[in-house]
């Protein structure tokens, strides 16, 4: 510490590298970790054990720009495809299930107009996706079997149509130039698997279908639903219920083999763990772009620690000649290094934490979590760049020929 303390500017500069790196490789861990927990939530928040079914083959779908297809000789999935996957004969494992119709229409209150998405949802809907109101209620069975032009609308949705303070219950809105009435405000639930939640306005399932999606058919006249939420009994049985309710589609729809599949069931947990890889792999990218700046900082200790031994070149020598061994040279040199990185390494957990913590503020949906193992791996990653870099300066100390030393200057 004595012989780092003689030069304290240039010791702390030597140091700086490395805490730039650990304090960037500590914060962008941080932030991926938290990311990944903020997208886990909000699948999660989409409602317990769930089963997706979708009127189109995901399969079939790929290469089309990312968009989802529907088959080209008709789309499925009807009303009465939802009710015999609510039949517990057909489908013992599932407990519940939602439909939803989704159209896309002008809404309006006085002078304030969006595009937003309506959604035609039935009771179940708010406990299959835990979609509670905040303030008043959500649609209810009457709402469903009188057709009720009612409406319950996201956040999102209540913030672009009415200034702030206005109280939204009870006022009229216009949907495509009709007339419904607001009865509840949902939640705030944040982005989901497939966008934002808090920008749709929600209706009843018959109004919908009736009044803004009346075209929405198929070759029977049987009205077709965009989505089916199925709720399952337990985690544990989640598999046995998708391969219950693909086996029934199969057979209403009169499909023999998997390919020709006209619609797909994704499971919930699959979705958690697609999203948990890619932002994993995220992670890692981020944290390995952090290291670079390690490597630079390792560089710098090297490089100081070389000008450190041409210095120091006689006080070796006087080492040397009255008994220092080899050992005890590279030692003595190796610890310096070590101990930079150390300290600065140190110092970089400190920086980290608050470029965590500073992100955390500026973004009111992400939490960064600083764990452990970020800050062992920085840390770890900081001593092991100190050794490296300082193993050839203390070398070089270490071989100098004493007799040399002794004459240098």
């Amino acid at each position: 510490m004595r012989g780092l303390s003689a030069n304290k500017l240039r010791s702390a500069l030597t140091m700086l590298g490395i805490i730039i790196g650990v304090g960037a490789v500590i914060t962008l861990l941080s932030v991926g970790e938290g990311v990944q927990n903020l997208i886990t939530s909000q699948l999660q928040s989409a409602g317990t054990n769930l089963l997706i079914v979708l009127p189109v083959n995901i399969d079939d779908s790929a290469g089309q720009g990312g968009q989802f297809q529907t088959r080209s000789f008709e789309p499925s999935l009807t009303l009465s495809d939802l009710q015999a996957v609510r039949d517990p004969f057909n489908v013992p494992d599932v407990v519940a299930a939602a439909p939803e119709v989704d159209t896309r229409s002008t809404v309006s209150y006085q002078k304030n107009s969006a595009s937003l998405q309506i959604s035609g949802v039935t009771p179940e809907y708010e406990t299959v996706r835990n979609s509670r109101a905040d303030i008043g209620a959500f649609i209810s069975q009457q709402d469903v079997d009188t057709r009720a032009r009612v409406v319950v609308l996201g956040v999102r949705a209540m913030e672009r149509l009415f200034e702030p303070g206005d109280y939204p219950i009870g006022r009229t809105i216009k949907i495509d130039r009709i007339p419904f009435t607001v009865i509840g405000v949902l939640e705030e639930k944040g982005g989901g698997a497939f966008g934002s939640e808090d920008d749709i306005i929600y209706a009843p399932l018959s109004t919908v279908q009736e009044r803004l999606a009346p075209n929405l058919r198929n070759s029977r006249g049987e009205p077709l639903l965009s989505v089916v939420y199925a709720q399952v009994v337990s985690e544990d049985r989640m598999s046995e219920a998708r391969t219950q309710i693909e086996d029934l589609l199969r057979v209403r729809h009169n499909i023999q083999f998997r390919d020709d599949d006209d619609f797909s069931v994704i499971n919930q947990a699959d979705l958690i763990a697609i999203f948990g890889q890619i932002t994993g792999v995220l992670t890692i990218f981020l944290g390995a772009i952090a290291a670079i700046s390690l490597l630079v900082g390792g560089i710098g200790i090297m490089n100081i620690m070389l000008v450190s031994v041409t210095e120091r070149t006689r006080e070796i020598g006087i080492r040397k000649a009255v008994g220092a061994r080899r050992k005890d040279i590279l030692s003595q040199f190796l610890i310096e290094a070590v101990v930079l990185s150390l300290i600065g390494g140190l110092c970089g957990i400190l920086l980290g934490w608050a470029g965590a913590m500073l992100i955390s503020q500026l973004q009111s949906d992400l939490t960064a979590v600083v764990t452990i193992q970020s800050i062992a791996l920085a840390v770890g990653f900081s001593a092991a760049v100190g050794l490296f870099f300082g193993i050839y300066p203390a070398t070089r100390a270490a071989s100098l020929n004493p007799i040399d030393a002794l004459r240098y200057e």
